[in-house]
């Protein structure tokens, strides 16, 4: 492990112990074991450092979960829209159910309001979902497998309810209420919008 790896898994562990903005270089420096002049060899400021910390986080979750990049047109291939869908969304759920993703998130979650390094990651993080669903359903209007009117709004439309109902499924984790999620089986109400928003968009190959 690099010490600039160090420094970022030290500043997650600080961070979800005593929160983002509580968290100083000095203390994070002092974790690692150096002192705090050379954090900067690494980090030119702490919203540097936090950046750093959701792209490598990120990056890790990804290596350790399959999310289907390739050729569309074998993800769709003999399954209805409801099943590309839910298999869709079980990889993004694998992907944010990571133990360092989660610990990441729950930070980032619980400043995003007050902190605009936290707002600025939830910003992303938002936006690469969209454009995945964009990308998404026009590859899924173009194969036939769902209507092709207003593809922008609809995965707008789409991606805002799934990132709401993520949301409160988080909400719902750090109160006690539900255990982290696998992405194995999708939560029931993530189940239902699926089914619902399937039913509303998707073509009948058979017409």
């Amino acid at each position: 492990m690099t010490r600039k790896e160090k420094i970022i898994l030290a500043a997650l562990e600080l961070s979800s112990k005593y929160g983002l903005k509580a968290v100083s270089l000095s203390q994070i420096a002092e974790k690692v074991g150096i002192k705090k002049p050379s954090l900067y060899n690494h980090f030119d400021s702490k919203e540097a450092l936090v950046k750093e910390m959701y792209s490598f986080v990120r990056e890790q979750s990804k290596n350790q979960t399959t999310v289907y990049q390739g050729d569309f047109a074998l993800l769709f291939e003999g399954k209805s829209l409801e099943e590309i869908l839910t298999a869709a969304m079980e990889s993004y759920l694998k992907l944010v159910s990571n133990k360092q993703m989660l610990c990441f998130f729950k930070v980032i979650y619980s400043e995003r309001t007050t902190d605009p390094a936290a707002a600025k990651i939830m910003l992303e993080e938002t936006r690469r979902m969209i454009s995945y669903i964009k990308n998404l359903f026009y590859a899924l209007a173009v194969h036939g497998k769902m209507r092709s009117s207003d593809i922008d709004t609809a995965a707008m439309s789409y991606a805002m309810t799934i990132h709401a109902l993520v949301d409160n499924r988080m909400d719902m984790m750090t109160a006690g209420e539900v255990l982290p999620s696998d992405g194995n089986d999708l939560p029931e109400e993530i189940k239902n919008y699926i089914r619902w928003f399937s039913n509303q968009m998707g073509v009948d190959e058979n017409e």
